[in-house]
């Protein structure tokens, strides 16, 4: 921290991050609290419900739960609008729900949660107690997020969902050092705040270089990918009206591969897991000379060091390193090229569709 103690953050809160930080350890405990009834009572399957953005943040937990499960586990990501049309199948009075809301009002989150009650499906929600879907989960069954000071990405809603979610495979036998990583982790919200000093100018030279270009690829996978779909779909389209492809690293060499030539963007997250891989060599056939190097940016997680964090760990809060690298502060500066406020929208929430 010493190097970066007195870097300025454009329109960031750093003491009042580091406050939230403190917070969320205690959040966090009730999360596992919840988690811990959950495993004493039992449960056949558990579900991930979202849509738009908390869809994308809760496929890291997807990831997780069945990268560290055992094979009898069952966890499913579903979204909340297509549940509401077509159900699953699955889902019985014994499974389990986590689910979050920032606002306590999402509509189609509300309404799935309503039909879950009503067939006896236990439903745990990060959101507002006080809010529709606060009161519709039970306020006992609700875990509200530490204060918000207008800083940081994601991290913090990952971190709430990963206390719930690792904490049920603590229980299973599946992750037995969970203690050891709350411990480890209790603090990495100043490790954050250093990665951002540190990304700032990087973040700063991004977005004059491509926050204008017509068209930008993303291309992420494994932990990394649902914060690849929110940052080019909830930021970069919704509150920056750009165009955008988001494609796993998986699936870039089976059509999008064919988009690429001078000109085009294409910015890669690489991750710390096993889909790595499929991330080098995508990056070695983007540095082949397809295109210029101008038109290729790779943000690499595992670049960016947190002290004192065990490596079996580094998978985990990897997602919590990317949002605040392009969530954060690329967003921050996409905002002072194109001039275009990041809370300003044409259709969402500004009448009814």
């Amino acid at each position: 921290m010493e190097e970066t103690e007195k870097v300025e953050i454009m329109n960031f809160d750093q003491k009042g991050y580091l406050k939230d930080g403190e917070e969320l350890y205690k959040v966090g405990k009730k999360m596992a609290a919840l988690a811990d009834k959950v495993a004493e009572e039992g449960y056949d399957a558990v579900f991930l419900l979202g849509v738009g953005g908390t869809w994308d943040e809760l496929m890291q937990l997807e990831y997780m739960m069945n990268k560290f499960g055992d094979k009898d586990l069952e966890c499913y990501l579903i979204h909340a609008a297509e549940y509401n049309v077509s159900g699953h199948k699955r889902m019985t009075e014994k499974s389990v729900v986590l689910t979050a809301s920032d606002s306590g009002t999402t509509p189609e989150i509300l309404q799935a949660i309503t039909t879950m009650k009503e067939q006896g499906v236990r439903v745990f929600a990060m959101t507002k107690p006080e809010g529709p879907i606060g009161q519709a989960a039970g306020a006992e069954n609700c875990v509200q997020m530490a204060s918000d000071h207008g800083s940081g990405g994601c991290e913090g809603g990952y971190y709430l969902a990963d206390c719930f979610g690792l904490r049920l495979l603590y229980h299973r036998g599946c992750f037995p050092k969970y203690d050891a990583f709350i411990e480890q982790t209790r603090g990495i919200w100043s490790d954050l705040l250093d990665i951002r000093k540190r990304f700032e100018p990087k973040a700063e030279e991004i977005a004059k270089k491509y926050a204008l270009a017509p068209y930008t690829m993303f291309i992420g996978g494994g932990a990394l990918w649902g914060e690849t779909i929110l940052f080019a779909m909830c930021i970069l389209e919704e509150m920056q009206w750009k165009r955008t492809r988001y494609v796993t690293s998986a699936d870039f060499f089976h059509g999008t591969l064919e988009l690429v030539e001078p000109g085009v963007p294409v910015i890669l997250f690489k991750g710390e897991d096993e889909y790595r891989a499929l991330d080098n060599r995508v990056e070695a056939f983007l540095k082949s000379g397809v295109t210029g190097d101008d038109d290729v940016v790779v943000i690499d997680t595992a670049e960016y060091a947190i002290e004192g964090l065990d490596p079996e760990f580094r998978v985990i809060v990897s997602p919590w390193i990317l949002t605040v690298l392009v969530t954060d502060r690329v967003s921050r500066y996409y905002e002072t090229v194109t001039k275009h406020n990041l809370q300003y929208r044409r259709y969402y929430h500004q009448f009814d569709y």
